[in-house]
């Protein structure tokens, strides 16, 4: 995904050659077996870990189809919309944002194609003033960030009391490096160019920064893959990992 949010207005995350690197991927981004069609793959494992995330934090009924009906969300490097759809399908208001304006007018385009209402906005998070939200989230975007401190006090910023934020990325290990970077993007799974190994960030140092900006990582998940399983959640994190946190002073997410 692409990338957008600071919490100085001094400290720009964005990187130009990363928006303009995702913003050429735009026209294909819900096209299942596209350049994102990795992206695809993963979602629904998102999905679930972030269902299971909503329905502990804010004691939401797991029979129900909407956990963030009344909510409001947030998705920060939106790309075209594969998390915000569904954040809004589950009842959340969405808002969501990214660096690349290609994405936001596909998102915009794919939404109201859809029937849903999501304020998409383009451009660098602290300067939107958006206020704070019930949930964030942030997938597969701090990677490919500027300013991974401002980076996610921006975030953190973002989500108000009793909010919940919830966050993947790859983990930087020789395995990320050889099947991520080297196999993936030599095969075509994902575009070349996608993926810079020494901008991985392993769960330790994501803590590190979360707890600068306030905020208790809850135990991450690892994201991984198998031929009998395709993409599952694991306790292996040598490849990619997603987690929550919240606001320290309100306790371990």
């Amino acid at each position: 995904m692409s990338i957008a949010t600071t919490a100085a207005p001094t400290a720009a995350t964005i990187r130009p050659e990363e928006a303009a690197h995702f913003g050429k991927l735009a026209a294909e981004w819900w096209d299942p077996k596209g350049s994102s069609a990795m992206l695809h793959k993963l979602n629904p494992v998102r999905l679930a870990f972030l269902r299971e995330a909503i329905d502990s934090h804010f004691a939401a009924d797991p029979k129900t189809l909407r956990p963030l009906a009344g909510r409001s969300a947030l998705d920060v490097g939106c790309g075209a919309g594969l998390l915000a759809e569904p954040l809004a399908r589950m009842g959340a208001a969405v808002t969501a944002v990214d660096a690349a304006a290609e994405n936001i007018a596909a998102a915009k385009a794919h939404a109201e194609a859809g029937g849903l209402a999501i304020d998409y906005r383009h451009g660098e998070l602290a300067a939107l003033g958006l206020g704070q939200f019930d949930l964030v989230t942030s997938m597969e975007v701090i990677e490919h960030v500027a300013d991974k401190a401002a980076f996610v006090a921006g975030l953190a910023a973002a989500v108000a009391d009793g909010g919940l934020l919830v966050l993947s990325t790859p983990n930087r290990t020789t395995a990320s490096r050889l099947l991520l970077v080297g196999a993936a993007e030599t095969v075509g799974m994902v575009p070349k160019g996608t993926h810079h190994w020494e901008d991985f960030i392993t769960p330790l140092e994501l803590s590190d920064l979360l707890a600068a900006a306030g905020f208790a990582m809850g135990n991450p998940r690892g994201i991984s893959w198998s031929p009998l399983k395709g993409l599952h959640l694991s306790d292996d994190l040598s490849l990619n990992y997603i987690v929550t946190a919240r606001k320290s002073d309100e306790g371990n997410a």
